[in-house]
Formats: structure tokens, sequence, C-alpha cells
């Protein structure tokens, strides 16, 4: 693993309406590494993905990408960069939803070459190119033109990912892949987001796929109530002394 910091999160905070989601977060993440996020529902995990992603903004802390903020604190309040910085910060990361958020009334083809062609102006055969590529890739190539409800659940996130891919992202966001999936669907996603960490995708990943995250991370991060209550190598989650770790574990045993 490389020991280039690609993400920095710093005493990141987060309410609504006045209750705290999340309260002082740090955490950064090293290129090529997998960093999985577990802990119960409820716990803000997917609200820590949303800030990482600049989908939410936070109330305070500082967000760094490849050493460049996206957001700061002054005065005790949450700063962000301009819209011309943010837009080139975006650039390194390409989020995966659990509902997979495709466009319906796009082909898979014009889904994967959207980004690329209208937000990054990649000229349109190119985009073409790499996203016929892609599609190979994940075994999909005779769907090209097929439309979203055409396609089984496990099929549209995969399109998802080569969506996600088709930016070229330093660090790709998982939130919850499979969530909405069968198990014998949630198989063939799983097995593609190996494949990306065989190749050194930089991967932060929240799931309740305890297996998954013991087999694939580097590194672990349990939350709950907003904060990080334990983290570690898979080894040392799973085999944790932390009795509400052990207890939400084995819940998945």
């Amino acid at each position: 693993m490389d020991t280039e910091i690609l993400l920095e999160m710093n005493h990141i905070r987060k309410s609504f309406d006045g209750l705290s989601v999340i309260r002082d977060i740090s955490l950064s993440v090293r290129k090529g590494e997998v960093l999985s996020i577990i802990g119960p529902s409820g716990s803000g995990k997917s609200t820590l993905l949303r800030c990482a992603t600049l989908l939410e903004k936070m109330d305070g802390g500082e967000l760094i990408y490849l050493g460049e903020k996206a957001a700061w604190e002054e005065d005790g309040k949450c700063v962000y960069a301009g819209k011309n910085k943010l837009k080139e910060l975006r650039g390194n990361f390409g989020l995966v939803f659990q509902n997979f958020n495709l466009f319906p009334h796009y082909s898979v083809i014009k889904n994967i070459m959207d980004a690329p062609v209208c937000t990054a102006g990649a000229p349109k055969k190119e985009a073409k190119e790499k996203a016929l590529k892609l599609l190979a890739d994940l075994g999909l190539s005779d769907k090209a033109d097929a439309y979203p409800y055409q396609l089984s659940g496990g099929q549209q996130q995969r399109v998802s990912i080569a969506r996600a891919l088709a930016l070229s992202p330093k660090i790709l966001f998982f939130d919850e892949p499979t969530s909405a999936l069968d198990p014998e669907l949630t198989g063939e996603v799983l097995k593609v987001i190996s494949a990306l960490a065989a190749e050194h995708m930089t991967m932060i990943i929240v799931t309740h796929e305890m297996q998954f995250a013991r087999e694939l991370s580097d590194r672990i991060i349990f939350m709950e109530q907003g904060v990080i209550q334990a983290q570690g190598t898979p080894e040392e989650i799973f085999e944790a002394q932390n009795e509400r770790v052990r207890e939400f574990i084995g819940k998945f045993q």
C-alpha cells in the first residue's frame, strides 16, 4: 500500500434539527487502502459518507483531498472552498449508492457516458470507448443499449459501479452497495468490488456484509452513536475484546 494520504477528515461534526449524528470523527485513507465502515443502523455511517462526498454540509471539522482543503473551520463554523475548487476536488472520487440511482430514461451506455461528456468535457467517442470497456470488464457487454428497468438489481449495481469508474476516480465510496439486493445478486456485486481491490483501487465501503469486510479490508471502523467506537485490522476488530463490537459482529455470524 502507498503512503500517500488521499483523504483526511478531521473532527467532523454534523447535526440534524439539533440531533447530533456525527460527533468529532477523524479518519484518513491512504492510496490503495480498503476501509470498511460497519455499525448499527442510525450510527451515522451514511451521513459520514455524504459529508465526505460533499453531498451534505458539515457543521464543523476539516475535509481534505490530496492535501487540498475542501472544507475547514473558521470561528466555530464550517467554511467550504469556492465552486471551481470543489468541482476540481469532486473529480477525485466516485460514489456508488445502495439504490443504484441510474437515470431510468437513459440507456446503460448513456448512463455511463453522461458525466464524462457533460461534466468532464470528454469527447463522446473517447467516453463511449471507455464505457464499452468498463461494461466488458464487468460482464455487461450485451447490455449497452438496454435500459435500467430491463436489468436485474445486480446488473444495475454493476452499471452504477461502471458509471462511478468512468471518471477515473482516485477513491470509490460505496454506501451499502448490496443492501437492496437478494443474496444471489449480492455475490456478483461483491465479486466486482473484490476485483477492484485486487487492482489496488482505494475504497471506502459502508457495509453490513461482515465476512466480506473481514476478507477484503485493510482496516475496519466500527461506528455507533456518531462516534468511532473501535478501529483496526480485520483481525483486531473481529477478535476485539470490546463487548459492544463482539455483540454487533455476533449478530451476523
